[in-house]
């Protein structure tokens, strides 16, 4: 069945591609949750539509990113907290802490958007990748000190 695709699908194409699937796929699955439409004259014309307003509110929120990367360009983040011996801290230094501490220099940047491989559980600087946007990461250096 040939169907064209409303959202981005993994594994299978990006908005507007015109892909062949599984008939039980289209039906159980891509059609309800409206991520595709069935492949007629009239969807072809619709689609083609909310591709191109998807185009442009894209490339504004990408110039967006940018603008907040050159801003967050200068931001670095320190985060005291209580550490033992050979700079072991108790705890450790989590995605939700780095995105308090940029928010509390006035940045509003969603935690899901902090990229942290592991909890940072050692003193000293490391850097940190936060993804403003699909196509604009950007790099923060957090330093981790002792608390007082």
């Amino acid at each position: 069945m040939d169907v064209i695709l409303r959202e981005e699908v993994e594994n299978l194409g990006r908005r507007g591609d015109l892909v062949k699937v599984a008939p039980g796929y289209a039906r159980n699955f891509l059609l309800p949750k409206r991520l595709a439409v069935a492949a007629t004259e009239s969807n072809k014309k619709i689609v083609e539509q909310e591709r191109q307003a998807h185009l442009r509110r894209e490339a504004k929120e990408v110039s967006e990113a940018q603008d907040l990367a050159k801003l967050m360009s200068s931001a670095s983040v320190t985060i005291a907290q209580k550490a033992g011996e050979n700079d072991h801290l108790f705890g450790s230094v989590t995605v939700g802490d780095i995105a308090t501490a940029l928010e509390k220099q006035g940045y509003t940047i969603d935690r899901k958007k902090v990229h942290l491989d592991e909890p940072i559980k050692q003193l000293g600087d490391f850097k940190v990748s936060v993804r403003l946007h699909r196509e604009v990461t950007i790099e923060v250096p957090v330093h981790v000190v002792r608390e007082d």
